[in-house]
C-alpha cells in the first residue's frame, strides 16, 4: 500500500461516550496526526463534539471516492446511518447497534482494501448490537464473518505492567471447562508469543492460570490443570517459548505484576478481566490480533452512566490509538486487496443497505 500509514476509526455506540471520545480524539493532535479515516454518522460526531466542548476540523468525503484513495489528512466517510432520535442517549437501541456493526464492518473492510493499516474503534455494546442482529456474539466472530477470515483472532489486554491473553472468552462460565483442549491453549500460547514479540518484547514471559483452586491441588479440585493445561505447558516450552505453569489463578497476575511475567494467559474472560480493570480501568486497551492488521479499543465499555456529560476519560482510547499506530509500524504491510479496493464504495453501501452487515 502506498502513501503514509492510516487509522480506519469506527465510531462506537451512539448512545453512549463513544462519540465523546471519537471527538476528543480528532480534537487533540497528539492522538490524531493526521492519518485517521474516519466511519460514521455526522450528526453523531458533531453531537459527541458537543458533549465533549472540542470542535475538531474534519472534512467529509463521499463513499464513493474511497476507490480513488484518501487525501493526506484525517478525513469523516458520513455513513448517514444514525438520526441520534433514534438512539437515546444513555440507553442500549437498537440504531445504536446497528449503527456500530456497520461502521466497524466499513473501517474493517477498508482495512482489507488497504486503505488503513490499524482498525480502531470506540467502545460498543454488545447488547445493543444483539439488539440489531441477534447472531451477533462477538468482535471476533463478526470480524471472521466480515474479512472472510482463514483463522479466527485472539482477544488481549494491555496494560504497561502487563498483557493479559485469554483461551476462551465470550461464553457462559458453565462452558469453559468443556471448551479447554490442550491444542487450543497451546495454540493461545503461540499466538501471544507471536504478537508480543511483533509488540517488540523479546521472547515474552508467559504465565498459565490455572483453571480450578490452587491448580487443581493435586486433582482433589479437578482434573483440567494436569490433564489439559501443563500438557500445553510442557509442548510450549519444548518449542522453546517462555512459558510457566499451570499457576494458580490468585496469585498469577500478583506474580506478573512484580515483573515475573510479561503476560498472563488466563482460560476464561473474567478470570483475567477482573484483575485487568482493577489494575487499570482508565488505561488499558483491548487488542485483537491473528489477523492481517491489528484491531484495538479501549478495554472499558459504553458508560452509558456518564453519557452525555463531557466527562469520559480519554486514557484507553489515547492508549489504544497509539498501541494501533506502534503495531502497524512494526511489521510490514500486508498484502491489499485490489478487488474490493475498486468496490469497495459499493460494498460498504451495500452493508448499509442490508440494514445488519451480513
Amino acid at each position: 500500500m502506498a502513501g503514509p500509514r492510516r487509522v480506519a476509526l469506527a465510531i462506537g455506540d451512539a448512545g453512549g461516550i463513544g462519540p465523546e471520545l471519537a471527538a476528543r480524539v480528532l480534537a487533540d493532535p497528539t492522538a490524531n496526526p493526521g492519518d485517521l479515516v474516519v466511519f460514521g454518522d455526522q450528526r453523531i460526531l458533531d453531537l459527541g463534539a458537543r458533549h465533549a466542548g472540542v470542535s475538531p476540523e474534519l472534512p467529509v468525503i463521499r463513499l464513493s471516492s474511497l476507490s480513488g484513495g484518501l487525501p493526506e489528512r484525517s478525513v469523516l466517510v458520513d455513513l448517514e446511518n444514525c438520526d441520534p432520535a433514534d438512539a437515546p442517549l444513555g440507553e442500549a437501541s437498537e440504531a445504536g447497534g446497528r449503527a456500530a456493526l456497520q461502521n466497524f464492518a466499513a473501517a474493517l473492510l477498508a482495512a482489507q482494501a488497504g486503505l488503513a493499516d490499524v482498525v480502531f474503534f470506540t467502545p460498543f455494546n454488545k447488547h445493543a448490537m444483539r439488539l440489531a442482529d441477534p447472531g451477533y456474539v462477538d468482535e471476533i466472530g463478526f470480524i471472521d464473518r466480515t474479512i472472510g477470515a482463514a483463522r479466527s483472532g485472539r482477544e488481549f489486554n494491555v496494560l504497561d505492567e502487563v498483557w493479559n491473553a485469554r483461551v476462551t472468552s465470550h461464553i457462559p462460565l458453565r462452558e469453559v471447562a468443556y471448551k479447554l483442549t490442550s491444542e487450543r491453549i497451546f495454540d493461545s500460547l503461540r499466538l501471544t508469543d507471536e504478537v508480543m514479540r511483533a509488540a517488540g518484547i523479546d521472547r515474552p514471559r508467559i504465565g498459565v492460570a490455572a483453571l480450578n483452586p490452587h491448580a487443581g491441588d493435586g486433582r482433589n479440585f479437578g482434573d483440567e490443570d494436569e490433564d489439559v493445561i501443563r500438557p500445553a505447558v510442557v509442548r510450549a516450552q519444548e518449542a522453546q517459548l517462555a512459558v510457566t505453569g499451570p499457576v494458580p489463578s490468585d496469585t498469577v497476575f500478583v506474580r506478573a505484576v512484580r515483573g515475573e511475567f510479561d503476560a498472563v494467559l488466563t482460560m476464561y474472560h473474567d478470570q483475567g478481566q477482573i484483575a485487568m480493570k482493577l489494575l487499570g480501568f482508565d488505561r488499558g486497551v483491548t487488542l485483537i490480533a491473528g489477523y492481517p492488521f491489528p484491531i484495538v479499543t479501549p478495554a472499558h465499555g459504553t458508560a452509558y452512566d456518564i453519557a452525555g456529560q463531557g466527562k469520559a476519560d480519554t486514557g484507553a482510547t489515547f492508549n489504544a490509538a497509539a498501541l494501533g499506530r506502534r503495531l502497524a509500524a512494526m511489521h510490514p504491510r500486508p498484502e491489499p486487496d485490489p478487488e474490493l479496493r475498486e468496490r469497495l464504495p459499493q460494498a460498504i453501501a451495500g452493508l448499509l443497505d442490508a440494514g445488519v452487515p451480513a
